[in-house]
């Protein structure tokens, strides 16, 4: 068999594959389309809908020039709230992340590690903000401690896949010369690292700005409380300040960080 009868099968199997994929989705699609119900819409909900973009559209600006206990100051505390738990659990990600490395520890050890770090990440945002809250009470302080926890797992595991792929030259070089694990990790593994493991933390700040926003639905702290209570009290006015204030601060993150971690990669 020539190569142009491999490739005209290979293209006929192919054309299969897909029609047979496209087909398991439309047939998922109208499945899932069988559990939406539309009688359980209120009779007012176009009008309701109509306010809540009005609202949006016409935002009370004086909550956004409201330094002392207003908009800003909310979005500053979210902010804090979002780097200070990425910084904690950063610093506990780093040595997880080398204990679950097969190339650093034996892989026994790993195995174990990585299946911590498993459970960690399976645990959502908001179910360790709402334990958290029961422990700590409301405030800042459980925001900080659930952005943490959550950014443990995530962190931990994007940090194992940049040390599986480091040059192992290097590690070899330092046992030759009767290096010891610490050692390896302070001189041969560090200095590799460094610049990739803070873009990481920095990718990850951006999510856990987000996280912590919506932390405050649980008494987290943040914006995420007078956000919720503006929508159960139907002030719409005050709901759209909140979302501009917001889309502002991460429009503004975003776009610093991108530029720190695009200088960081390239050196």
């Amino acid at each position: 068999m020539n190569a142009i009868e491999q490739q005209l099968q290979y293209g006929k199997r192919n054309r299969i594959s897909l029609i047979i994929t496209v087909i398991t989705i439309f047939c998922l699609l109208v499945w899932s389309a069988t559990a939406i119900n539309l009688e359980n819409m209120a009779a007012n909900g176009l009008d309701i809908a109509k306010s809540i973009i009005l609202g949006i559209l016409n935002p009370d600006w004086t909550l956004l020039t409201d330094f002392k206990g207003g908009i800003p100051y909310l979005l500053i505390e979210t902010l804090a709230i979002a780097f200070l738990g990425t910084i904690i659990g950063a610093i506990i990600a780093i040595p997880l992340a080398f204990f679950s490395a097969s190339n650093i520890v034996p892989k026994p050890v790993a195995w174990i590690v990585r299946l911590l770090l498993i459970c960690i990440r399976t645990i959502p945002a908001i179910v360790y903000g709402l334990m958290f809250v029961r422990v700590t009470g409301f405030g800042a302080f459980t925001g900080v401690l659930t952005i943490a926890f959550v950014s443990v797992g995530m962190l931990a595991k994007l940090f194992v896949d940049v040390i599986e792929d480091l040059d192992r030259s290097v590690l070899e070089s330092m046992t030759s010369i009767g290096c010891n694990m610490f050692e390896k990790i302070r001189f041969g593994i560090i200095p590799q690292l460094s610049a990739l493991f803070l873009s990481i933390v920095i990718y990850r700040f951006d999510m856990n700005l987000r996280d912590a926003s919506i932390l405050g639905l649980v008494g987290a702290g943040g914006i995420g409380a007078p956000l919720i209570f503006a929508m159960n009290s139907y002030r719409w006015t005050q709901v759209g300040s909140i979302l501009i204030g917001l889309v502002l601060l991460i429009l503004i993150v975003e776009y610093l960080s991108n530029k720190i971690r695009t200088k960081l990669v390239k050196g």
